[in-house]
């Protein structure tokens, strides 16, 4: 695979990749009619699978929903055709680093609205309710500014599950992102109103639990499954109503976003007061309700104005994720230290230079005393200054240290740039990921991998995001075969015994569980070139990642 390829598949960070071939673009024949409570649905079947693309589930959150709790729909007349993708959410303007490679683009949706909570279903064709057929419910990412289910074709999935022997169900669905999903401020909370992005998640787990039975899917039978924002929103339902899943999942592969500690939603006020400013609402007694019938256009010009990922302040996000108090009511890793979680099994994995991506919007920081400063104020909050220099200690200037790793000296695009991208990588991914498996791999079945294909892209090697090749433009097909077996049998190595079956590469290697050797916990990890894997040691940057760990549970 090119470069170019590479990073045109890629592009979207932990955006919307358009991957595969829609199924609508193939050769299709009238599929079945699924009839649920609201109403009767009409897919498409091409080949072994039937697609139902943009039922709704959940009312349009517009006029007086918008920001508003999502609300199961009102009952439909007739037969509703579900053969298109729904529309997209609205998304934030990005911006994107003149200093990332010219073929380093995002995605351009072709259809945006408001109106956009749709959920999306693949199965075997001719699958029935007396099938109990597994379930892959994906997230996906965007780092809660854009992103859209549209990007992903299921039938990938279906039709790989049905070669294995292991037939599956794949959902994915739409939920509201920036500010539409995640306004936070004391009017927002008074209202109760906190994290809706999250409660549209919920709301689409909750449709799938009642109605995936007529598409042959079993309720009971459900993996959650999300990338980047999608899975921090995983790790928010692992600890959501204080770790109960409520029959909503079984199991939980979280790939690049694990349990951090978040922000709470008097911080976000700034972001609300700005949108007011900017939407005319100053002036309004009511200046949420002002913001609800705001003209859209202008909503979308004032959001623009906010922080993006690739912006200064880099992944401490202006839209995200708050403890309110309700929903989540403490950082993420406190959860995580007190017990207080899902006991399901487990996949995580990052990409080994998960920084890069988000140290161009600050390539001004060029001198040790800039780099300091800027990680106390921006990420971890509340540290001394004892403590921010013993961040510089383990997180030195050199180039050889830094991120992309195992590059030495080359790709220093400034003197702290490898550095930031080193320290960003494990803040917010890597060392969050080490100490979720490290405590539940005491409690539950767990199994860690690490992506390092790509290490000689300039400046990123391999990057945020970049491990969705292997996920949903697979050559070698050991993630997805790995993810088959996860929604069949909690337990992502082969079953053995299929007749018939086609053969996977994944059954030629054994993924041990990370916590099978304590001192030494194993990661499968993807090198180049493709299709080679090998089982790599969950020790790198050991007493680095501790640090970052302690002075993460002390955030207040």
């Amino acid at each position: 695979m090119t470069l170019s390829s590479l990073i045109g598949v890629a592009s979207a960070l932990l955006l919307v990749p358009v991957l595969g071939v829609p199924m609508g673009a193939r050769d299709t024949a009238a599929g079945p009619i699924v009839n649920i409570t609201y109403g009767a649905f009409q897919g498409l079947t091409s080949g072994g699978v039937s697609q139902f693309l943009g039922i709704p589930f959940a009312k349009p959150p517009i006029g007086a929903l918008r920001f508003g709790l999502p609300e199961p729909p009102d009952p439909l007349e007739g037969i509703q055709q579900a053969t298109s993708f729904g529309p997209s959410c609205p998304q934030q303007l990005i911006v994107l680093p003149e200093e990332l490679p010219s073929n380093f683009s995002l995605p351009v949706l072709d259809l945006i609205s408001e109106d956009c909570l749709y959920a999306n279903v693949w199965a075997p064709a001719g699958a029935t309710p007396e099938d109990n057929l597994p379930v892959i419910f994906w997230i996906y990412g965007g780092g809660f500014e854009i992103g859209s289910a549209t990007g992903y074709d299921g039938s990938l999935y279906v039709e790989r599950s049905i070669a294995l022997g292991e037939p599956v169900i794949f959902v994915s669905h739409n939920y509201r992102m920036n500010a539409f999903g995640f306004l936070a401020s004391q009017e927002v909370e008074e209202a109760g109103l906190t994290n809706v992005g999250l409660r549209d998640q919920r709301l689409a787990m909750e449709w799938v639990n009642q109605y995936i039975s007529a598409f042959g899917g079993d309720p009971s039978k459900v993996i959650i499954w999300g990338e980047s924002a999608g899975a921090y929103s995983v790790a928010a339902h692992i600890i959501w109503n204080n770790g109960d899943p409520a029959g909503l999942f079984r199991g939980a592969i979280m790939e690049s976003g694990f349990p951090v500690a978040l922000h709470t939603v008097s911080e976000g006020q700034p972001f609300y007061d700005q949108l007011v400013q900017s939407t005319g609402c100053a002036n309004s007694p009511d200046t949420l309700d002002c913001l609800r019938y705001a003209d859209y256009e202008l909503l979308q010009v004032a959001i623009a104005l906010t922080p993006t990922a690739f912006s200064y302040t880099g992944l401490s996000l202006a839209w995200e994720p708050r403890i309110d108090g309700t929903l989540i009511i403490q950082n993420g890793q406190r959860y995580v230290e007190q017990g207080i979680y899902a006991r399901v099994p487990i996949i995580a994995g990052d990409c080994d230079d998960e920084g890069t991506l988000f140290s161009f919007g600050m390539l001004n920081i060029t001198t040790d005393d800039e780099f300091l400063a800027y990680i106390q104020e921006n990420y971890v909050l509340g540290a001394s200054n004892a403590d921010i220099s013993r961040v510089g200690d383990v997180y030195p200037s050199n180039p050889s240290d830094g991120s992309p790793f195992g590059t030495g000296d080359l790709n220093a695009l400034t003197p702290q740039f490898k550095r930031l991208a080193a320290f960003q990588g494990d803040w917010m991914f890597q060392a969050p990921r080490r100490y979720m498996l490290e405590v539940m791999s005491k409690t539950q079945d767990t199994w860690g991998y690490l992506y390092k294909r790509g290490k000689a892209t300039p400046f990123l090697g391999s990057f945020h995001a970049s491990d969705l090749l292997e996920f949903f433009t697979p050559i070698d097909y050991i993630g997805v075969d790995a993810i088959i077996n996860f929604a069949n049998t909690l337990n992502p190595n082969t079953p053995p015994n299929l007749p018939g079956a086609a053969l996977s590469l994944l059954s030629l290697y054994t993924w041990d569980q990370w916590g099978s050797d304590p001192s030494s916990p194993p990661l499968l990890t993807f090198v180049d070139p493709t299709p080679l894997i090998e089982t790599t040691v969950d020790t790198y940057r050991a007493d680095a990642m501790q640090l970052l760990t302690n002075l993460s549970l002390q955030i207040p």
